[in-house]
């Protein structure tokens, strides 16, 4: 089942020119360490019900659209859907042993069965944000990662070499903030109906009242509608994302085709000033691309080697926008793996976007990406009537809401 919620937005009016644009970069700011620029690397209300798994009901994005009857305004009207799949823990395991979706894991390679979750807080029990994390198993870092603005962080077991072992909990320790915490792991599995937290109380300081948003985007022919939505509406997400708080907000923008067009990436570096990002975007073209995987894997490889992400941040969040997925071959899905583990060790939540023309191997492909950094899914719907086709998103129940105001709720949960 699924509630449709549309806001009313305010409009948003931009003239921009329809021309190709250089690399640039803005004025320097310090990333994380390591051996590539700026990234720290190891070496290198409507009602539709469906079928879902153990009967459960899975939304349906296929209602008729809203919108202008000749369906050419963009700005505010594009439609979609979130969901989270470390808050629906038992619907995801569930999910992966359905006959239909079980192979997705060896398929790309990436296996989120079986998750080390971790709350950190201070005295008062407040999460503290940007706090490093490892799993251990013995003197090997199993998984790395850093806490979000709320003290969360997920770690996990097997994510990227195989299937999980039948280790026991006394095979792994924790260490946070280069402390070791000497009580048992609890590790959730596919057989629990929840996630199973453990908190831990830490002295590590909270991180600084900043945040980086950057917006990765697939500029091939085909999303022409998504493209023209962040020309239009940037600048509103942004306003609307910083209004009420005091966290100072930075936003870069990478765009990405294939690899034999006019180019593979150009990007904009992080910029305090949002309209910096827009003008780099509004001179962005969707053209190109051919066949239907793109580039994906360069473009994450680019976004951690270029972008100077600040490492003192409390929060770091790069949305992935697209429509197809990334090429199939080892080479590609090593790159994947290393990309998505680098995000995941320096706290930068993927948050894909899914456009029209994804397939279920994309879908997938994305909820792993998120899943492996504790980000979440959001889809385009039908709702709009605006673009092409949107398949049934393979989740529960959803609310349908103006895609940018999703992106503006997204961005208060994991900022403030």
């Amino acid at each position: 089942m699924k509630k449709i919620q549309l806001f009313l937005m305010a409009g948003i009016t931009m003239f921009f020119m329809a021309c190709s644009g250089n690399d640039c970069s803005a004025d320097g700011v310090t990333g994380f360490p390591g051996d590539v620029a700026g990234m720290s690397e190891e070496s290198y209300s409507a009602v539709d019900k469906g079928d879902g798994p153990g009967g459960e009901e899975i939304s349906d994005g296929d209602e008729g659209g809203v919108g202008d009857e000749d369906n050419t305004r963009k700005s505010g009207l594009l439609t979609a859907g979130e969901w989270s799949d470390l808050d629906n823990w038992k619907f995801w395991t569930d999910l992966l042993n359905e006959n239909e979706f079980y192979d997705k894991t060896s398929y790309w390679k990436f296996f989120p069965n079986k998750l080390v979750a971790v709350k950190v807080i201070d005295e008062d029990s407040v999460g503290i944000a940007n706090v490093s994390v490892e799993l251990l198993k013995g003197k090997d870092v199993e998984f790395a990662t850093r806490t979000d603005n709320a003290g969360y962080a997920y770690c996990w077991i097997g994510m990227f070499g195989g299937a999980a072992d039948d280790s026991t909990t006394d095979s792994y320790t924790l260490n946070i903030n280069g402390v070791d915490y000497t009580e048992t792991v609890k590790i959730s599995g596919k057989k629990d109906q929840e996630l199973e937290i453990n908190v831990i109380v830490s002295e590590a300081k909270q991180a600084e009242d900043a945040a980086d948003i950057a917006f990765i985007v697939d500029a091939t022919g085909s999303m022409g509608d998504e493209m023209d939505f962040l020309k239009s509406d940037l600048d509103y997400i942004i306003e609307h994302a910083s209004s009420g708080n005091s966290i100072k907000l930075r936003t870069a923008a990478l765009v990405y085709r294939d690899e034999d067009d006019e180019y593979i990436t150009r990007y904009d570096d992080f910029s305090n000033d949002v309209s910096k990002t827009q003008n780099f975007l509004s001179k962005q073209e969707a053209n190109g691309g051919g066949d239907y995987p793109e580039a994906v894997h360069t473009a994450l490889e680019s976004s951690l080697q270029k972008l100077s992400w600040n490492e003192s941040a409390r929060s770091r969040i790069a949305f992935l926008v697209l429509d197809a997925p990334a090429h199939h071959t080892d080479k590609v899905i090593k790159s994947l793996q290393k990309s998505i583990k680098n995000f995941a060790k320096n706290g930068i939540k993927v948050i894909p976007v899914a456009a029209s023309g994804v397939d279920k191997d994309t879908e997938f492909m994305l909820r792993f990406f998120d899943l492996a950094t504790g980000g979440t899914y959001v889809f385009l719907t039908n709702d709009s009537g605006i673009g092409g086709d949107h398949i049934k998103a393979s989740v529960g129940e959803y609310e349908v809401e103006i895609l940018a105001d999703l992106m503006v709720r997204l961005i208060k949960k994991y900022v403030e």
